[in-house]
């Protein structure tokens, strides 16, 4: 890209100056990071001219990854990083007087995500592009991602994200490529030369614009698209009301995950999803056609892989794409359809397997649908030749049943591959939430566990550690992070250990100065940073941690003298807009965090952060930083997580139940080098009797917490956590909180106990991070681009 660092200053200089129109001197942090973006992205454009060239001569197997969400944080660095120029530029925009870290803090976090299944596809995107594999990624451009949060008074408030109002260095808009989606109207059949064809009469059509970003891998030439759709209006809108109809097609990309309590919200969901694949299948069938005629064959070179139910009608509208447009019949384009699309389950919680209403969705999507319902009468046809009479088994199986359309039984019955994300969950799947199904498509069923990119969550953001690591066992564990083993033999050089221990520090006092500057709080660096970071959600526990934390202070409340090593308890995390109790919970973490913080007889000990509006970036510096990472949820309701991968390749010692991939990581690091509590996963599910009142009445502790929830414990609070209260007790602890609690607590305490003995949690710290390789998404890459699409690098 430049030859030299001379090189990128005099083209740096040049630049800014015919984009800005001002002299460097008068240019601002923003020109300067919008100039150096630019000069990335047009480096970048020959390779990714070039990789797709390839790919269509190759003439081999492509996949598209469909997700509602990309988290992808800030690109700049990971740019500058995989393309092997990021020291150059660092060292040539320090000789011109520009702090590079400071650059990167003008670009904002994209808002295209709001998870872990978000940041999965980011992470599968990089590990695509870094392991030279044919694939690319489809979105929604989300004008204003799901919300920012602030924490006013303890209450979460949601701002729009407006992480577009500078607009986005990296995309390019392609509006010659854009797709127009139909809603609504009526359809008409009638013949033609001996085949029924369907035409879509007084549609509402969308335009679908693409905004194509280049996804860069690791010093390998590739570069490989994210394309995202912005909804605009069609040229020739054939509504009176111009306006109401420009606003309400502008709608369908404004927002992530639209509320949908009422039916106005449903309509809005349904429409992004629907938005998603209507313009994603034209364009990827529209790309095949360039090189190939036979539609028949569209399986043999494409795989369409969709992330969790959202992107379901991808089934149904490839299924209308080849027989209303490519002249299929029904039996070809079903067999189609089928060998093309992968399906990943990511929940094993039934209300987050979607479903909409028929009322909703007939009238919204007519075409999509009557195929839709074709789909369901062939496949109950197929249930009652296999289970003649069994009436119920079929009901429970079908895609329409009680004016319910069933995503994931659409999914199920459309895909050749379903795929869950942790060992665990893929069984739980298998034998209980989808057995039905499994018992008629057992060769669908397959595991994928989920996994993290080392390039961001070590190598980008704890470059110190990568370092450290590099210098131990050379550097090709960035290229094979199973690689990473090697730093066993480490585990008892108590040089190395003492230099994993000041990384460590330094990662926590700089994580120390963020809360100070963003909280006004001062926390003691030399404290256990014990972490939660994580969605806000009554299965993951929050709760849980919470009220640990409530019965410490009691403890300490109680015996000023008791010993407790001095621990700073840091939480992030948003709830849903429409989330009451996950938003209770963020207002007693905050509550407690108040008291806690402004008591002199406690707060030498504890310490209770709330990290506002987290987020990748955000991420990035508390990972490094964590000792404690809390994995605490209910066994058998999280799919896999990620933050325990990434906690984990930072040295974080685990603290959790044996659910998701915490099962996994158990197995690698061993029983000494994970705090393992509570139910199994097995226990959850088949737990008769659980009465949560006895655990209230026979656990003084429990008492205790829970009575200060409602009656003096908070001065001046009314009926403020009744709500939790009242789950707990008087509906029976869903998540089994109080059931968990003493196990909990007698974990906590080991914790203790064994950081107290550094040598020991060194020896666990650098066990977890040299294991934490078989958690890299380029091994799950792999695997999903070996067993289930097809593809390769060649």
């Amino acid at each position: 890209m430049f030859s030299s660092k001379e090189e990128f200053k005099k083209q740096f200089l040049q630049r800014l100056e015919m984009m800005c129109g001002k002299s460097f001197a008068e240019s601002s942090k923003d020109d300067q990071f919008d100039t150096l973006g630019h000069m990335i992205r047009e480096h970048v454009s020959k390779n990714w001219i070039s990789t797709n060239e390839r790919y269509r001569s190759k003439n081999g197997k492509q996949v598209y990854y469909l997700s509602i969400e990309f988290l992808l944080g800030r690109l700049l660095r990971s740019n500058l990083m995989n393309l092997g120029i990021d020291k150059l530029v660092d060292e040539g925009l320090r000789e011109l007087g520009i702090n590079l870290n400071e650059i990167e803090e003008i670009e904002s976090d994209a808002g295209l995500g709001n998870g872990g299944l978000g940041r999965l596809a980011a992470c599968f995107l990089d590990s695509l592009a870094s392991s030279g594999l044919p694939g690319h990624g489809f979105g929604i451009r989300y004008k204003h991602g799901l919300f920012e949060q602030k924490i006013v008074e303890g209450y979460q408030v949601e701002l729009p994200e407006l992480w577009l109002r500078h607009g986005q260095v990296w995309e390019v808009r392609k509006a010659d490529l854009s797709v127009e989606v139909p809603f609504w109207g009526k359809i008409k059949s009638f013949e033609e030369n001996g085949r029924l064809q369907f035409l879509h009469e007084d549609a509402e059509r969308i335009t679908a614009v693409p905004y194509d970003v280049p996804v860069i891998g690791y010093y390998n030439d590739t570069v490989n698209t994210l394309r995202l759709w912005n909804a605009e209006p069609s040229p020739f809108p054939i509504h009176r009301n111009v306006m109401k109809y420009k606003r309400n097609t502008e709608m369908v990309s404004e927002f992530l995950y639209p509320d949908d309590t009422n039916d106005e919200g449903k309509i809005l969901r349904l429409k992004q999803q629907y938005f998603l694949v209507s313009a994603s299948i034209c364009s990827i069938v529209r790309s095949y056609m360039k090189s190939h005629r036979n539609l028949k064959q569209f399986h043999h070179h494409v795989c369409i892989h969709i992330n969790d139910t959202h992107p379901v009608l991808a089934i149904p509208e490839l299924m209308r794409i080849l027989m209303d447009e490519g002249g299929l019949g029904w039996e070809d384009a079903w067999e189609v359809t089928t060998a093309s699309i992968s399906y990943t389950n990511h929940t094993t919680l039934s209300e987050a397997l979607e479903k909409w209403p028929v009322r909703i969705f007939q009238p919204l999507l007519p075409r999509i649908y009557m195929i839709v319902h074709e789909i369901n009468e062939r496949f109950c046809k197929q249930l009652w030749e296999k289970y003649p009479g069994d009436w119920q088994r079929i009901e429970q199986m079908a895609i329409i049943a009680h004016d319910q359309v069933k995503m994931a039984h659409l999914a199920l019955v459309g895909s050749f591959s379903v795929n869950g994300v942790a060992a665990l969950h893929t069984e739980i799947l298998k034998n209980r939430e989808m057995n039905d199904f499994y018992q008629i498509f057992p060769e669908k069923f397959n595991n994928k566990t989920n996994g993290i990119t080392h390039r961001r969550w070590l190598l980008k953001s704890n470059q110190d550690l990568a370092s450290l690591i590099t210098e131990g066992i050379g550097s090709e564990w960035i290229r094979q992070p199973l690689k990473l083993q090697e730093l066993l033999r480490y585990r008892d050089d108590s040089a190395f250990l003492e230099r994993l221990k000041t990384i460590k520090q330094q990662n926590k006092l700089k994580l120390a100065k963020r809360i100070r500057e963003q909280t006004g709080i001062q926390i003691d660096p030399l404290s256990i940073f014990d972490v939660q970071v994580k969605r806000l959600h009554a299965y993951k526990r929050q709760l849980l941690n919470v009220l640990h934390i409530i019965h410490l202070y009691n403890c300490l409340k109680d015996e000023p003298n008791v010993h407790i090593y001095p621990r700073t308890f840091i939480f992030g995390a948003k709830a849903s807009p429409g989330y009451y109790y996950a938003k209770k919970i963020i207002k007693l973490i905050n509550t407690v965090a108040e008291k806690v913080n402004k008591d002199p007889e406690v707060n030498k000990k504890l310490k209770v952060i709330f990290l506002e509006n987290y987020r990748v970036s955000l991420a990035e510096e508390i990972f490094p930083a964590a000792d404690v990472s809390e994995q605490i949820s209910t066994a058998s309701k999280e799919a896999s997580g990620t933050g325990n991968m990434k906690f984990m390749m930072n040295g974080a010692i685990t603290i959790g139940t044996l659910d998701g991939a915490n099962v996994e990581i158990k197995e690698l690091v061993g029983d000494d080098n994970i705090f393992i509590f509570g139910l199994k996963a097995d226990e959850v599910l088949n737990y008769q009797g659980y009465r949560s009142l006895e655990y209230y009445h026979f656990d003084k502790r429990i008492r205790k917490v829970l009575e200060g929830l409602i009656s003096g414990f908070f001065p001046n609070i009314d009926d403020e956590f009744e709500a939790i209260y009242d789950s707990l007790l008087m509906e029976n602890d869903q998540y089994f909180v109080l059931r968990d609690f003493d196990s909990y607590v007698s974990a906590q305490k080991k914790v203790t106990y064994t950081y107290t003995n550094q040598e020991q949690w060194l020896k666990m710290s650098l066990t977890n991070i040299a294991q934490s390789g078989h958690f890299s998404s380029d091994r799950t890459i792999n695997e999903y681009a070996t067993d289930i699409w097809g593809i390769d690098s060649k």
